[in-house]
């Protein structure tokens, strides 16, 4: 049987704190901060990622600069105004640190959710073939986050075939990405993008073949942050 929670948008990431933290909101007088962490791939390449971490999480785990952390909770976005522009920015929001020295995998997402642009397949100069896709995922207080992902492969050929409103499920790692964006015909500024790269993908309807405990393996507490 599918289990939906387990489904819908969990994340486990284990690395190092690399920034101070910054104060991002309050909600019902509990202050949230960001700051970003680095995690280190099965490479050995390394992507930063940013995380959202309440004060009492911070508190209770004495989480400062270059802290070791293995944190549980959800990728998530939201709309922030800059240069005047409204830009989707993301997150992983952290709902529970864990003991992480059997971690053996320091980052792995679980999503399912809806497409909600068309797929944008392509291949690269030697022929690998890539899809982008912007998922949605429902959570809770009529919200949703929304997910840019990218196929490769045999996966990107499945996608391209998807349209829009289907649902799918896929599990993965978040990644970070640097890129070169022109400003003007003299100035360039170096940016950063996140997505998750797709290891498995799969219509909802047969979810089924996903082993969810072997994807991910790592329950989430009850007494665990809930924002």
């Amino acid at each position: 049987m599918i289990n939906e929670e387990k489904l819908s948008n969990r994340v486990l990431v284990k690395g190092e704190i690399v920034s101070e933290a910054r104060y991002s909101h309050e909600v019902y007088g509990e202050g949230f901060y960001e700051t970003d962490l680095l995690v280190k791939r099965l490479s050995g390449q390394a992507d930063i990622l940013p995380i959202t971490v309440s004060e009492r999480l911070i508190e209770n785990n004495h989480l400062t600069l270059n802290s070791e952390i293995c944190a549980i909770g959800q990728f998530r976005s939201y709309n922030k105004l800059v240069d005047g522009k409204s830009k989707l920015m993301l997150t992983v929001f952290v709902r529970e640190i864990i003991d992480g020295k059997n971690i053996e995998n320091p980052n792995n997402i679980v999503l399912s959710g809806y497409i909600c642009k068309p797929p944008i397949y392509r291949t690269t100069p030697f022929s690998r073939e890539i899809a982008d896709v912007l998922v949605a995922v429902n959570r809770a207080y009529n919200k949703s986050d929304y997910i840019p992902c990218i196929a490769w492969g045999r996966n990107a050929r499945f996608v391209r075939n998807l349209g829009v409103g289907e649902k799918i499920a896929l599990s993965g790692r978040i990644q970070s990405r640097e890129y070169t964006k022109k400003i003007s015909e003299t100035e360039s500024k170096t940016m950063t993008a996140y997505e998750v790269s797709i290891s498995k993908l799969a219509a909802y309807e047969n979810v089924d073949s996903f082993d969810i405990d072997a994807e991910f393996g790592i329950p989430i507490s009850q007494d665990a942050i809930a924002e």
